[in-house]
This record gives C-alpha cells, structure tokens and sequence, in this order.
C-alpha cells in the first residue's frame, strides 16, 4: 500500500527556533510512523548556508537519521534523485522562495520533489519552505517590501503567508493582495503549522500556546479573516492525528 500524500507548512519556529525541542519538529516525525525516520534537509532558500545545516543535525541526531543536499556547486543530479526518492521527510528551510524556486527548477528539484511526494515522502519546511507548496505565497524574496509570488510549485491550492503575527506588514500586505485578487488561502503565524493530506487541509497545530493559523479570501468584496482551529502542541504527549485508511495511490507521473 502506498502512503497518502502529505505535506506539513510551518509558518515559523521548528528547529530553527526550538533546536530538537520543536513540536512542530516532532510532529512531523511522527507522521511517518518510524522510530528512527529518514530526513532530508533541503536549504537551497538560505543558500545552503553550514549554520543551518549544523542546526538541523544538532536538532535530528539521535532520533532520526538525517542528511542534507546542497545544490550551490555542481550537485550531481544521478547521485540525489534517488536519495530524494528513499527519504521519509524531506525538510526545506527558510530564505529567499524565489531564489529557490529557481534553482530547484534549473536542476529538476521540482519534479523529483513531486515524484516523492506521490511516493508518501512526508513534505515540509517553514517560511520559504511553506510558500513553495502552494500556487502562490507573500514574500520578501524581492526587497524589503513584501510582494506577491505567484508560480509556486503548485502541489496544494491557493496562497499562503507566514510569519503572519512575526512580522507587522504581513498581515495588511496579504488582506491587500487577497482583495485585488489573489487566491484565496491560508495565514500562519510563526510556531504554527498546517497539515495536509492530498490536497485537503487536515487541521493547523500550534507549539506555542495561543498561536493560530486563519482562513483569508474575498466573500461579496470584502476581505474576510476567519480564524482556523489550531490544535495545541503544547501539552506533553499531545499526539498526531491518526493516519486515514490508505488506498492504493495510482502510479506515479515519471
């Protein structure tokens, strides 16, 4: 049987904040159902930067078995496309999404990403790592102002913006755009995430209390802002919900 598609959108925090005392972090690993997970971090957004990469080991070792990919430098394509494909959580991090939108396309990241995806990879990542799911996203990846990005990868519907109480223009910017017409989506503030299975929003979780996750789109030319219930992380044992039945998925688009 093969796994139902999954992706986990974290509007910020993770390990990048939490170190391995993330829930959002442990959230994700228990999605596979694994003791000691595959997980693959991509940091092609923060040009793969050796401090982040250091942090994602210091906050996985001992508990998964990660590894990570560059493609600054001269990657070689036969030697990670079948890493991508064994993962059991591919892991993207934060930075420019356009900048890696980019390059991942340059080198065929997006179809290999897709491949294991349809293969029951878990996918997730936060801030430039949620925006890269959807068809579109807010982000700063052209200057300081924020601005609409709108050929994400395209796996889940509509837009998303992070950081939503992290950072004080978000919100205004995002309830513009929305209003001059971009898809309709999801806000999230930092320290929370949004789960789906396919393409269907599951439930959004938080690690910090009183975080939350909103629904944002167009009803009858208003803008409205409809607050998504956000389960808390923060109790201790707090579990992932269980897996639905799994059909058979069909075979994966080569």
């Amino acid at each position: 049987m093969t796994p139902s598609r999954r992706i986990v959108a974290l509007g910020g925090g993770g390990f990048s904040r939490f170190g391995r005392y993330s829930k959002l972090d442990d959230y994700v690993l228990a999605l596979t159902q694994k003791d000691h997970p595959r997980v693959l971090y991509l940091g092609t957004a923060g040009g793969d930067s050796d401090a982040h990469i250091v942090l994602f080991y210091e906050a996985f070792a001992g508990r998964a078995r990660p590894s990570h990919l560059k493609l600054f430098g001269t990657p070689n394509r036969s030697e990670w496309r079948p890493l991508i494909r064994e993962q059991d959580v591919i892991y993207v991090g934060g930075g420019n999404t356009a900048n890696m939108l980019a390059i991942w396309r340059v080198h065929g990241m997006d179809q290999a990403l897709r491949e294991a995806w349809d293969d029951g990879v878990v996918l997730c990542g936060v801030s430039a790592g949620m925006n890269c799911w959807f068809e579109a996203s807010i982000t700063d990846s052209f200057g300081l102002e924020l601005s609409a990005l709108r050929d994400g990868l395209a796996f889940l519907p509509g837009s998303v913006c992070p950081h939503y109480d992290g950072e004080e223009k978000r919100r205004p910017v995002y309830r513009r755009l929305v209003g001059e017409g971009l898809i309709a989506g999801y806000a999230v503030e930092d320290s929370v995430g949004i789960f789906f299975r396919e393409t269907d929003f599951q439930e959004a979780v938080a690690e910090v209390e009183g975080r939350r996750a909103y629904r944002v789109e167009l009803v009858d030319g208003q803008v409205t802002e409809t607050v998504v219930p956000t389960r808390s992380l923060v109790s201790a044992g707090a579990p992932a919900p269980p897996p639905a039945p799994l059909p058979q998925a069909p075979p994966a688009q080569r």
